[in-house]
């Protein structure tokens, strides 16, 4: 962790005020690995009739068949009660399921227990999702997609769609402009804030320029690493992951040999594994192995959470190269975080008597960000 000597850092709680409190699903099945299984779990809830469509539907006390609710916003579904529903799958989308894994979801707001429409309306490709973490070595994560993992808070970088309104304390860049010589942007502060945050989720400011420019350039890669959009992240040539022995069609068990660098699927082999990537855990679970089990783990038969690919598909070789990669590379940024020395505090004190802290109620609270209307249960538009 970076090297600190004070105990006045403002909170990330105040320095970005909105949060969200995570999506809850209720219900497994709409979300998976690969986006034509959960089509196929769609057409046999819709195929199924009576009490075996509600079986296989799961119902919880905030979601039955007959429960009525609108569109998700920005979002293309039925708006019928489950109950009589007819049509296609709204077309899934890409989200954070858990660290590091990318699966997809069914956008459908009927399907879902807690959606949290207010991060639906500001999911944007500008967006940055920042989550927090039980982890004390990794105690934030940031994403493009929109985040379903059960973990901590959700802090949207933006209030608003398409980049704008920063959710930033007012006044925060201002102040550090002042103190800097040189204004951040407001993607520099998710940046910092990846670079430093503390397991209490403490965010230690510096008004030394230098320190500030090797920080944010710590953190952009950080947050490039973790949102994988753009070029795709590469290890140096000859420590590159391959796939040294075909993968099997059904790999069960995943083994790691720490002195060939190799993971095994079965008898498919890929290497070579650092052994930091394969021991990167967050919160207690060693995500490769997270992974894979949300891959192989077997469900209750007879339920929709059964219906898979009936073998391993080649895109997900792709994504576990991707992912080695990716936690290898996050590994090796840990040395630089922890030699990351902040000089120059600006402390709570110094916020408030700026007047930037306490930060405004209004700040804490969602944007008003509707500029068209959407639609509620049975067709009918919503009044919000």
């Amino acid at each position: 962790m970076p090297c600190v000597t004070y105990d006045d850092a403002p909170l990330l709680a105040d320095l970005m005020p909105w949060s969200v409190a995570p999506l809850r699903l209720g219900r497994a099945w709409p979300a998976a690995p690969d986006a034509a299984a959960l089509k196929a779990r769609w057409d046999a809830l819709l195929t199924a009739e009576g009490a075996e469509r509600r079986t296989l539907f799961e119902p919880s006390r905030a979601r039955t068949l007959d429960s009525a609710v609108g569109q998700l916003p920005g979002r293309s579904s039925g708006t019928e009660r489950l109950a009589r529903a007819v049509g296609p799958c709204a077309e899934p989308v890409r989200v954070l399921a858990a660290p590091f894994d990318e699966q997809w979801l069914i956008p459908d707001h009927r399907l879902i227990d807690t959606a949290r429409p207010e991060l639906w309306r500001v999911a944007d490709e500008r967006q940055v999702f920042v989550v927090e973490t039980p982890d004390e070595t990794a105690p934030l994560l940031a994403t493009s997609l929109l985040p379903t993992l059960r973990t901590g808070r959700v802090r949207p970088l933006y209030r608003r769609p398409n980049g704008t309104e920063p959710n930033l304390a007012p006044g925060l860049l201002d102040h550090l402009a002042e103190r800097l010589g040189t204004r951040p942007t407001p993607p520099d502060l998710p940046a910092w804030i990846l670079a430093v945050i503390r397991p209490d989720l403490t965010v230690p400011l510096t008004g030394d320029t230098e320190v500030w420019e090797r920080g944010v350039e710590l953190g952009r890669r950080m947050l490039w690493l973790m949102r994988r959009d753009g070029e795709r992240p590469k290890l140096p040539g000859g420590r590159r992951p391959y796939v040294r022995a075909p993968l099997p069609a059904c790999p069960l068990t995943l083994h790691y040999d720490p002195e060939e660098e190799t993971l095994h699927l079965n008898e498919g082999r890929v290497s070579p594994v650092p052994p930091e990537a394969w021991e990167f855990e967050v919160a207690g679970a060693r995500v490769l192995e997270a992974w894979f089990t949300a891959r192989t783990a077997p469900a209750a038969p007879g339920t929709l959470a059964a219906i898979r690919p009936g073998t391993w598909p080649q895109p997900w070789t792709s994504e576990l190269l991707e992912l080695i990669t990716v936690l290898a590379l996050l590994a090796e940024l840990r040395p630089l975080r922890a030699e990351l020395k902040v000089t120059t505090p600006i402390t709570t004190a110094d916020l408030r008597q700026a007047g930037v802290l306490p930060v405004p109620d209004a700040s804490r609270r969602p944007a008003s960000v509707l500029d068209h209307h959407e639609e509620g249960p049975e067709g009918q538009f919503a009044l919000l």
